[in-house]
């Protein structure tokens, strides 16, 4: 569902390892102050992050924006909750899909759209530990092949 990703600011690589992602969403995120600053400055982790979904809002929880370095008084709480834009029947279509067991919503990238942070979230299985064998050994199967295809 998403659309062309412009400037990536931040990524969780440890996402797609741990979890199948089912489907992915664009949202926007309500920042405040010097925020946006501090993630155009790559300052932001998104590895324990989650979607929340609260009467009838999307919020993003767990995600660390570092506090903008000449911000002084007007910095944030670093570890707060963050509302996401999503239309209602994203939000409703996210909130179904979380009421299943072993699914989950979590970023997966931060980047800049037209001038606008936005947040590639996705809808997510866990994976057992055989799977994630199962897919290291696929990766560096893949790996072998383009070796041996690029050597010719």
């Amino acid at each position: 569902m998403a659309k062309k990703e412009g400037n990536v600011l931040a990524q969780n690589r440890q996402a797609r390892h741990e979890y199948t992602i089912l489907d992915t969403f664009e949202a926007g995120i309500v920042l405040k102050g010097t925020e946006i600053k501090s993630i155009r400055n790559g300052k932001m982790t998104l590895r324990d992050g989650y979607v929340s979904i609260h009467g009838g809002e999307a919020l993003l929880q767990n995600v660390h924006i570092s506090p903008y370095e000449q911000g002084n008084i007007f910095n944030h709480d670093p570890l707060r909750s963050r509302k996401l834009l999503l239309h209602k029947k994203q939000i409703n279509l996210l909130a179904n899909e979380v009421k299943t067991q072993g699914t989950t919503i979590v970023p997966l990238k931060v980047y800049l759209k037209n001038g606008f942070a936005k947040v590639l979230i996705g809808v997510a299985k866990g994976k057992k530990q055989y799977d994630k064998r199962q897919s290291l050994k696929q990766k560096d199967m893949k790996r072998e092949i383009d070796r041996a295809m690029k050597v010719r």
